[in-house]
């Protein structure tokens, strides 16, 4: 009984299994009773794992585009907080601007009524008392920092606050419960005090009613204030913004919510006017205190001369308005990450500060602006980390190294570019599938880590053309970096025990590669060399005591017998065998019938020697000339040493012209191949090689010796 065929039967199944009234257990009855034998039910199971397979491969699907829709979205969201950010921030500067005309409206009302003028003065200095309760203060000043020194007895950690600043007096304070930023859970309770110039955080004593310790202080020149919109239950909650973390606080309702952020923006610029004004009036010029009239007429040349340099002394005027700005600014830029921005208003305050005296007013600026640099930094420093995303290749890296460049930071930005390609090679790397062939994972493994050297090398050229101390660096690095490729290509080469052929050509691929880094004139052979020449002195020591132990084993089998090739084809083969071999002279050892006048020992050997001379060549370097040498001379006088003894041993006179005829090839015809394509391979001739087919001649001289010669 059929149950169900091709798309049809596929489509009632899906509908059978998502409906809601499926039951599996009455399912699997229901079919083992309608189903005519275990054929029908193997179909049936094959029909579901395809099915089951199909529904995994779409939700695979649907997992890999929310997932894209996902980063995306954050990437938005990121983008739409940002200009949020900014948005508040030019609301606050028009909300500035609109209190500062209100201002000067009052003083010009003022001066049209003296006598509202120490009424608004007392308004000004303490804006959160009622307006009776200032007119009332005589002592103002005195009460707020009395109060300010009792309140900040009950904090623990604070008593060396207000000896450092004696004008600090408070201007707020109330309790606050503190949330977490990501996951928007309650923290903790915290009190924060708001004073003139800083913003103190502490949180509550558990054993302790009304006391507090210490937890967090924030200068109100680095503050910002942003009101976070209510979102039940979450509601009455502001986010202050402290480069680089955040941190959200909820008020008791929403009319303590208010006041704070009214108070928060207001004393903010409060602040940023008393420094202005202490800026202007510092940038004025001091009149000079007239000396006292001198009776000494030699020191009327001592003061015209201490006269030229306080005539030639310029004052700095901080008082413009970018300048008054650029600490703001730079938070701005910092926080929409605009460093091209940042970087660029530090270049015009140094050109500006470039050639003027370094005064104390300059000396603050300058500290101001040195904390925004150090936050600049760090921002440029963790976008270069291997903790970052390492997807967008070392273009990606660019735009920090080129600002930490700008910053007079190239060291670092060498250091950390260097680290983070590094990062992203081992991680390329290791991302590699270690497919069933060899050679074809060797291949991609050359490509990715060449083809990432290569870019990181162009990249790096680009980035840094005008600093030549750092190219030693690279080459530093890409030393390692070849370091941990070799790693790789051994542990899959060498530590898997691949034949001799399938790690020449591994070899020969790598060098291949490394070939492509002399377009950007670097050479980095020497270092490949260097760093495998273990590993293929291991190879072929291996595969030299594998012939050696083959060639010992037909010689204990030798019966000195020519070969009979049965077939026209087989001896076809041999002879294109030994052709490819260099052997050209092969005919004059073949016979009638198939017949070849040398035995199988010695044709079996002399294939294994020059196939392995042939795959040692293409992994020779002048640091193997020794190790293929001394393999050569091992093997040769194995076969060597066989047809000496059996020389000698042999009483046998058909067999032992047999015999000298195989020894006659062996001399005459295979030394000298392999003599000739050694130094054809090397470049210069083996004496070694030469002195062992010499010698081989006192034996043919003197064939009934007893004493062998090799």
């Amino acid at each position: 009984m059929a149950l169900g065929e091709g798309g049809g039967g596929g489509s009632r199944l899906r509908r059978q299994l998502e409906s809601g009234g499926f039951v599996a257990g009455e399912y699997v009855k229901q079919l083992s009773q309608q189903s005519d034998g275990d054929r029908d039910l193997q179909e049936h199971r094959q029909r579901i794992q395809a099915l089951s397979e199909e529904t995994a491969q779409s939700l695979k699907r649907n997992v890999y585009q929310n997932y894209r829709q996902f980063i995306e979205t954050a990437r938005e969201i990121s983008y739409l907080e940002s200009e949020m950010y900014q948005l508040s921030h030019i609301l606050t500067e028009q909300k500035g601007i609109m209190e500062a005309v209100t201002q000067a409206l009052l003083l010009q009302a003022d001066r049209d009524d003296p006598a509202l003028g120490p009424r608004r003065a007392a308004a000004a200095a303490d804006p959160f008392l009622p307006l009776s309760a200032k007119e009332a203060a005589g002592g103002g000043e005195e009460g707020r920092q009395r109060t300010l020194t009792t309140l900040l007895e009950k904090v623990e950690g604070c008593r060396d606050l207000l000896p450092e600043s004696p004008g600090k007096y408070l201007v707020y304070n109330g309790d606050l419960v503190e949330y977490d930023a990501d996951h928007m859970a309650q923290i903790q309770r915290v009190h924060a005090f708001l004073m003139n110039d800083c913003l103190l955080v502490a949180t509550a004593l558990p054993n302790r009613r009304g006391a507090y310790r210490y937890d967090a202080l924030y200068p109100l020149d680095g503050l910002a204030v942003v009101n976070v919109k209510d979102n039940p239950p979450m509601k009455d909650m502001f986010k202050l913004l402290m480069f680089p973390e955040s941190r959200i606080f909820q008020a008791e309702n929403a009319k303590i919510k208010k006041e704070w952020l009214e108070v928060l923006e207001e004393t903010k610029r409060n602040r940023a006017l008393s420094e202005k004004r202490r800026l202007e009036q510092e940038a004025l010029p001091r009149p000079a205190p007239t000396p006292p009239e001198s009776t000494n007429p030699f020191e009327e040349e001592d003061e015209e001369e201490e006269e030229e340099p306080s005539a030639e002394e310029e004052v700095v005027d901080l008082s413009l308005e970018w300048i008054q700005e650029l600490p703001e600014d730079l938070d701005v830029c910092i926080a929409q990450r605009d460093f091209e921005g940042a970087v660029d208003l530090l270049d015009k305050l140094n050109e500006y500060l470039g050639d003027k005296p370094v005064s104390q007013p300059v000396k603050e600026l300058r500290a101001k602006v040195d904390e925004r640099v150090r936050q600049l930094t760090d921002v440029l420093v963790f976008e270069l980390s291997p903790d970052r995303s390492l997807r967008g290749g070392p273009r990606a890296t660019r735009r920090a190294v080129s600002q930490l460049i700008r910053l007079g930071q190239s060291t670092k930005a060498c250091e950390l570019f260097l680290k983070n390609r590094a990062a992203a090679v081992h991680t390329a790397i290791r991302q590699l599938r270690i497919e069933g062939a060899t050679l074809l994972y060797i291949h991609k493994l050359c490509h990715v880590f060449f083809t990432s050297l290569l870019e990181t090398a162009r990249e790096f050229e680009t980035d840094f053309a005008g600093n030549n101390g750092c190219y030693s660096a690279f080459v530093v690095w890409a030393r390692s970096s070849m370091r941990m490729f070799v790693d790789a290509f051994s542990k899959q080469v060498f530590d898997s025990k691949e034949s001799l052929s399938t790690a020449a050509e591994c070899v020969k691929v790598a060098k291949e590669h490394c070939k492509q880094l002399s377009e950007i004139g670097l050479d980095l052979t020497f270092i490949i060399h260097a760093l495998l020449v273990k590993d293929i002195k291991g190879a072929l020591q291996s595969y030299k005591d594998i012939i050696i132990e083959a060639t010992k084993h037909r010689n204990s089998e030798e019966m000195w017998r020519r070969m009979n090739l049965m077939t026209p084809e087989a001896l076809g083969k041999l002879r294109e065998e030994m052709r490819s071999c260099g052997v050209g002279n092969f005919d004059q050892y073949t016979g009638d019938d198939c017949w070849v006048n040398l035995s199988y020992t010695v044709v079996a050997f002399t294939k294994q020697t020059m196939a392995f001379l042939e795959e040692a060549l293409k992994l020779y370097f002048p640091e193997l000339h020794m190790v293929l040498l001394e393999s050569l001379v091992e093997i040769i006088l194995v076969a060597v040493q066989h047809v000496d003894y059996s020389l000698r041993c042999e009483q046998d006179p058909e067999k032992k012209a047999f015999i000298r005829q195989n020894a006659s090839f062996l001399y005459e015809t295979v030394l000298p191949v392999v003599e000739k394509r050694f130094e054809e391979g090397v470049g210069k001739p083996a004496k070694q090689l030469q002195d062992l087919r010499n010698a081989s001649r006192l034996m043919r001289v003197n064939p009934e010796s007893t004493t062998s010669v090799v």
